[in-house]
């Protein structure tokens, strides 16, 4: 029994220090991917998350689907995932929870945390102060747990804010900005003005399920009784749940930290109300057994603080697609910002405005200039209110904190401050780091001095040369215009042969389409137009295009859209080929083509997007002369993904028995070999709601071998689902070369590999 007499003194509450050699305060996305890339390098790291689950936005307390550069795919950002832990993360979900239950994705981060033995968790545990040593350093944050009534003293180095509201930032003493910068600060054509307001709101979500049997609502006295308050009220459907009423939003014209209880209130009144009107205004039909499953009671934020780094990214640096020096990521949301009053605004629910392709992130946008051993993460990095609005995605910054996770390894293995990474290389040290993980930094490849397979002869047992994409598919109706998107070669002329079957004589205009910047997938040029009499019925179209490249590059063989006329398609699906539309989207914006008004500093282009599996087959073509795109070239170019070229080797599927055979001159020390798998980089993988059609990528090598050159079976996987893995020898070998011996994931899906890496 434990018995205290009276204290005429306040009690101590029990404290416990942790000392830890990097500390991240915020467990969203971004936080859990800072925190296992530097545990997984060896840092003793400490992640504490006022919540009692991961994830902050994504997870089963508010809901919101993760996302990025590929937006719902309705973009021209192709193979955009992000990489990394972020890809990790959504594969495993895809594997375990293809339907998007949050609660199943609570569970996969969670996992994710407690399988790194370097990461010391603390949920339920509030920061609430920051001790300093200096003017310019932490020493250390302190926290509360109400759970287990103990306070933790939290000592480290090096600090990452990705708290969301920047708790330690703030109280640390760093510059931050909250609201919207004027035109005139950075030259942002697109800067609000104070009617639209300067800071987006939050969000409130809920589901809905139907029952066997009658359910009624009587809503409580705080619910909305006017549903015409909301001017979009008609877009209320019935069967809608979750984020797709993302734009049920509040709070832009309060202070988005300090008012969030009130805003809270504000949106319950909405959803209380919202469902009052579905069940009871007699507007919709089969409500009657209809129930609330669940509503939200942490509203989703989407802005507060955002902190001065020593650069702030602008509208100028996402739209013109600048490119940095100290590049750490990629970002490739719109610039998306949304009306102050939210859901009561007369005004769209967003303004959307997309670049034509992905664009860099630098990494001094996430040191402070002002705390020498803070980093920024999450949505609070160095921004504009702009730029804000298309970096502050989860997808994005769960990816650009892997940044600051491996930095924060970095300062530990030399005894450096964040800035420093900047001096003496450090920089391409971290950049190489990030990618050997996956981390894809567009035009960065892996360094070839770090990977033993760039100095050795490959051989394939076949390759893919690109000769015809079988036509054993279905129809495909061209009510809207579609493109078959190929890595062509500079200098070749090519001739391309299609089946079309048409309603009646009409006319088809083809044509050969590339994108102004080799890096990019937005059609803008137009290098050649035919157009063709078309008979009734079933016909082959033989077409022959005299322009050329100039320099090898992704190029669309295009279809103008005649509602009269069919394409034959291929159930055949190849690595770094794919279709695309030129649809609508309006998930995000997408109305088939982009056309801002004049004097906001946006491109006008067309969107031309993949459809979503099982549809968005491949056109069927016969290809002269034959792409010859896949070759082992490829393997231990530094690439792994495709970027202005597969950068893929891609067996023949004719081959049933697919191998690659490394060698070198003289024998290799190898610890660890990793593969770089094809994991559908142009798939969104949502995490939440969206549901997806497939466990496992239809590219991904499934079953596997590797072997040395003697047939020893070094490694042997089988059913694989994820991107990259990582092989380690139980201790270092000496090795004359590799065989890898691969199955095809299907038979209609060659096998294909992006890098392999060894050291």
């Amino acid at each position: 029994m434990i018995q205290e007499t009276f204290n005429k003194t306040v009690r101590e509450s029990k404290t416990v220090v942790v000392n830890a050699d990097f500390v991240i305060v915020g467990g969203g996305t971004a936080g859990v991917c800072a925190a296992v890339t530097a545990a997984r390098k060896g840092i003793k790291t400490v992640l504490v998350q006022d919540r009692p689950v991961l994830g902050g936005n994504s997870s089963s307390e508010v809901r919101l689907w993760i996302l990025g550069a590929t937006s719902h795919m309705g973009n021209n950002n192709r193979w955009s995932r992000e990489g990394g832990v972020m890809d990790e993360i959504l594969v495993e979900n895809l594997y375990r929870n293809r339907e998007g239950n949050a609660v199943i994705f609570d569970t996969v981060l969670l996992e994710k945390v407690m399988n790194e033995e370097n990461i010391t968790l603390l949920l339920n545990t509030s920061v609430y102060d920051v001790v300093k040593s200096s003017n310019t350093k932490i020493e250390a944050v302190k926290a509360f747990n109400p759970q287990n009534s103990t306070e933790y003293v939290l000592n480290a180095p090096l600090f990452s804010d990705a708290s969301g509201d920047g708790i330690v930032a703030f109280k640390a003493g760093a510059s931050f900005r909250m609201g919207a910068e004027s035109r005139d600060e950075f030259g942002e054509l697109f800067a609000p003005d104070k009617s639209y307001g300067e800071l987006l709101g939050h969000s409130m979500y809920f589901y809905s399920k139907q029952t066997d049997k009658p359910v009624k609502y009587i809503p409580p006295a705080f619910a909305l009784k006017d549903i015409k308050a909301i001017p979009r009220y008609k877009a209320i459907g019935k069967d809608d749940k979750g984020c797709r009423f993302w734009w049920f939003e509040y709070g832009g014209r309060h202070d988005t930290i300090h008012d969030t209880e009130h805003i809270k209130y504000e949106l319950w009144k909405v959803i209380y109300g919202v469902w009052d009107y579905i069940k009871n205004s007699g507007e919709f039909e089969d409500v009657e057994n209809m129930t609330l499953e669940w509503v939200g009671t942490v509203p989703g934020k989407r802005e507060s603080r955002r902190f001065e780094g020593l650069y702030m990214m602008k509208q100028q640096d996402i739209i013109e697609q600048r490119q940095f020096d100290d590049a750490i990521a990629f970002g490739g949301w719109a610039i998306d910002l949304h009306p102050a009053d939210g859901v009561y605004s007369e005004l769209s629910a967003c303004t959307q405005w997309h670049s034509k392709g992905v664009y860099d992130i630098p990494y001094r946008s996430f040191v402070s200039k002002d705390i020498d051993n803070l980093f920024l993460a999450g949505r609070i990095i160095s921004a504009t209110h702009v730029a804000f609005g298309s970096t502050r995605v989860m997808a994005t910054t769960g990816f650009c904190a892997q940044a600051v996770g491996m930095a924060a390894a970095l300062c530990t293995e030399y005894n450096i401050k964040p800035a420093e990474i900047l001096e003496n290389g450090r920089i391409t040290e971290l950049q190489n780091e990030l990618n050997i993980v996956g981390q894809s930094i567009p035009n960065v490849p892996i360094k070839k001095a770090t990977n033993l397979v760039s100095s050795a002869t490959i051989e394939a047992s076949s390759t893919l040369k690109l000769a015809e994409i079988p036509s054993d598919g279905n129809w495909f109706n061209l009510s809207v215009s579609a493109a078959q998107l190929l890595p062509l070669k500079a200098n070749e002329a090519y001739n391309f042969k299609v089946s079309v079957d048409a309603k009646e004589s009409t006319t088809l205009t083809v044509e050969l389409r590339t994108s102004e910047k080799l890096e990019n997938y937005s059609p803008e040029v137009i290098l050649e137009t035919k157009t063709f009499n078309l008979t009734k019925g079933e016909q082959l179209l033989d077409i022959s295009f005299s322009e050329t490249l100039e320099k090898d590059q992704y190029s669309f063989v295009t279809f103008l859209s005649n509602d009269k006329v069919s394409l034959k398609t291929s159930t055949k699906r190849y690595t770094g080929v794919l279709s695309v539309f030129n649809g609508v989207n309006k998930a995000v914006s997408n109305n088939g083509k982009q056309t801002p008004p004049d004097g906001i500093g946006v491109d006008t282009f067309e969107f031309w997007t993949p459809h979503r599996r099982p549809e968005g087959q491949n056109i069927a073509l016969q290809i002269s002369p034959a792409i010859e795109a896949f070759s082992t070239e490829n393997i231990g170019n530094g690439y792994v993904r495709p970027f202005v070229a597969t950068n893929a080797w891609v067996s023949s599927l004719e081959d049933e028995n697919p191998q690659l055979k490394i060698e070198w001159d003289t024998p290799k020390t190898v610890s660890k070999i990793k593969l770089f798998l094809d994991p559908d980089y142009d798939h969104p993988l949502e995490s939440t709601l969206m549901g997806h059609p497939e466990e496992v990528a239809p590219f991904t090598i499934r079953d596997y071998k590797i072997k040395d050159l003697d047939g020893n079976v070094l490694f042997e996987v089988a059913d694989n689902y994820q991107t990259i893995n990582t092989l380690k020898l139980e201790k270092a070998t000496s090795l004359k070369g590799l065989i890898v011996e691969a199955k095809h994931p299907s038979s209609k899906v060659p096998a294909s590999i992006f890098e392999i890496v060894a050291n």
